[in-house]
């Protein structure tokens, strides 16, 4: 069995606590993954995780080669990001998780540019409106829509994220035009899908009418709410960044364009000022992609 490889795999257990996450990380099998933890404590001959049902915890040997391995492993990519540097000709697979919409309108296009120009770096490009652990994930740069908590992890803005309420000719032909969002109330209305949290206290709209309990269609999908919009099924509040299009056609109608949520900013995200050469050169072709887009 590959050391090495036991090793990353090792590390990456002690980080997320789980077999199963590291199974799904290295495209392997729990069961696999179990295989490499006690190779390498065989070869070591003492334990190095103590696992139970329910959770696992390191032994003090495997706290001291936990650290050891994360050394090395650092030691390692660092060798070759200066190889790759020298060679000017950066190599390997960059990890990037983003909210959907922002995802499939505007990265997914400059990711297709960088591919081109890039031959020897690949991208696993995750569509995620969900929050993950930038800090202890695999991920190696994320884009992030709104106001930023304090985190270690180092931010760039690259665009602002502009909301607005729509609806098509035909049911603003059926209804009476709202010209406040208190009319928003005996209005169909479309409302984006948070989890647990309200559609009001999300966007910080000063309007209940967006919630589940008042919206006539509720969907995590902004694709799928645009879609009963031009149907004329009610009225819709979403990013005018997917709607653009269906407003240029007039196939869409701006509603309330005073009302609308505070503009947001979008952030792309990365963990250290000493990144590998494959991801800076990423960093660098994002920014100017945006930049040229604004």
């Amino acid at each position: 069995m590959d050391k090495l490889k036991s090793m990353q795999v090792f590390v990456n257990v002690v980080q997320h606590g789980s077999f199963s996450r590291t199974a799904i990380n290295f495209t392997i099998t729990s069961t696999m993954v179990g295989k490499h933890i006690k190779f390498l404590e065989a070869h070591l001959g003492t334990k190095l995780l103590n696992r139970t049902t329910r959770k696992q915890s390191l032994t003090e040997a495997g706290q001291l080669y936990y650290l050891e391995c994360q050394r090395i492993l650092d030691d390692i990519a660092e060798a070759e990001n200066s190889l790759q540097a020298l060679e000017n000709r950066p190599k390997g697979r960059i990890r990037i998780n983003s909210p959907v919409t922002f995802g499939n309108i505007l990265l997914a296009p400059i990711v297709a540019d960088f591919l081109q120009r890039y031959p020897d770096i690949n991208v696993e490009l995750t569509l995620d409106n969900g929050l993950i652990d930038p800090l202890h994930d695999p991920v190696d740069v994320v884009i992030r829509i709104g106001e930023l908590a304090n985190s270690s992890l180092i931010a760039r803005q690259i665009a602002v994220y502009e909301m607005m309420f729509c609806a098509s000719p035909d049911y603003l032909a059926r209804h009476q035009v709202p010209l406040s969002l208190n009319e928003l109330a005996s209005h169909q209305c479309l409302g984006f899908s948070y989890g647990d949290i309200q559609s009001s206290l999300a966007l910080r709209i000063d309007t209940s009418a967006f919630d589940k309990q008042h919206s006539r269609l509720t969907s995590n999908s902004g694709q799928a709410l645009k879609v009963a919009a031009l149907k004329g099924t009610g009225i819709l509040l979403q990013p005018r960044l997917l709607l653009s299009e269906e407003l240029g056609r007039g196939e869409l109608i701006e509603i309330l364009s005073e009302q609308v949520p505070i503009p947001t900013p979008i952030h792309l995200m990365y963990k250290s000022k000493a990144l590998p050469l494959k991801t800076r050169v990423f960093i660098e072709f994002v920014l100017t992609a945006m930049n040229a887009n604004l």
